[in-house]
C-alpha cells in the first residue's frame, strides 16, 4: 500500500511540472521515431544526421547574428559560430559520409569508454579484492574491445539499439501519461 502512495505522490508531483497530454505526445514521438529507427534504420539516421546539420548551420549563424546584441565572449562565440557553420555545411553537403563517420566515431567513444570503464572496474577488483567488480571489469574490457576492433559494425547496431531505447521510453512516456491524467482527474487533486 506504501509503494502505491509513493508512486501516485511522484506521478502527482510531475503533474505539475507537465500536463499528461504533453507526456503522451512526448511517448507517441518516441514510439515513431522507435519504429523507424527499427524499420527503416540507415534511412532514419540520414535524416536525422541531416536535421542536426541544418540545425548547427542555423544555429552558427545565430550565434553570429547575437553578437549584434551582446558582445560579451566574442572570440568563443565566433569560434562556436564557425565551428557550427563548417560542420554543419560539412554534413548538408556529405550527408552519407557524414552519417558513417558520425557513426563509427560514436562507436569508438563507446569503445574507449567500456575500455576505460573495464579498466577502472578491474583496478577497483584488485585493490579491493571485489571479484563482482573483476566481473563487471573483464566484460566492460572485452565489450569496449570488441568495438574497437569492429567499429563499423557497431555502428550499424546503432540506430537499431536507439530503436528499441526510443519504443521502451515511447511505451513508459504513454504508460505514464495515462497514471498522470488519472491522478490529475481525481477529486483530490482536481
Amino acid at each position: 500500500m506504501t509503494e502505491t502512495t509513493e508512486t501516485s505522490e511522484v506521478i502527482a508531483c510531475y503533474t505539475s511540472l507537465l500536463p499528461w497530454w504533453l507526456v503522451l505526445l512526448w511517448g507517441l514521438l518516441s514510439l515513431i521515431i522507435g519504429i523507424m529507427f527499427l524499420t527503416t534504420p540507415g534511412i532514419t539516421t540520414l535524416l536525422l544526421i541531416t536535421f542536426m546539420g541544418a540545425y548547427w548551420l542555423v544555429g552558427g549563424f545565430f550565434t553570429l547574428c547575437s553578437l549584434t546584441v551582446d558582445k560579451s565572449n566574442m572570440g568563443l562565440k565566433i569560434f562556436l559560430a564557425a565551428v557550427n557553420i563548417f560542420a554543419g555545411m560539412l554534413i548538408l553537403l556529405y550527408p552519407l559520409y557524414s552519417t558513417v563517420f558520425i557513426l563509427a566515431f560514436f562507436a569508438i567513444f563507446i569503445g574507449f569508454w567500456g575500455c576505460f570503464i573495464g579498466a577502472a572496474h578491474l583496478y577497483q577488483a584488485f585493490t579491493t579484492k571485489d571479484a563482482g567488480n573483476g566481473v563487471l571489469g573483464t566484460i566492460s574490457l572485452i565489450f569496449g574491445l570488441i568495438i574497437l576492433i569492429y567499429p563499423l559494425s557497431a555502428a550499424e547496431l546503432i540506430p537499431l539499439i536507439v530503436g528499441v531505447f526510443a519504443i521502451a521510453t515511447g511505451i513508459a512516456a504513454v504508460i505514464a501519461a495515462f497514471q498522470v491524467k488519472k491522478i490529475s482527474a481525481s477529486p483530490a487533486h482536481g
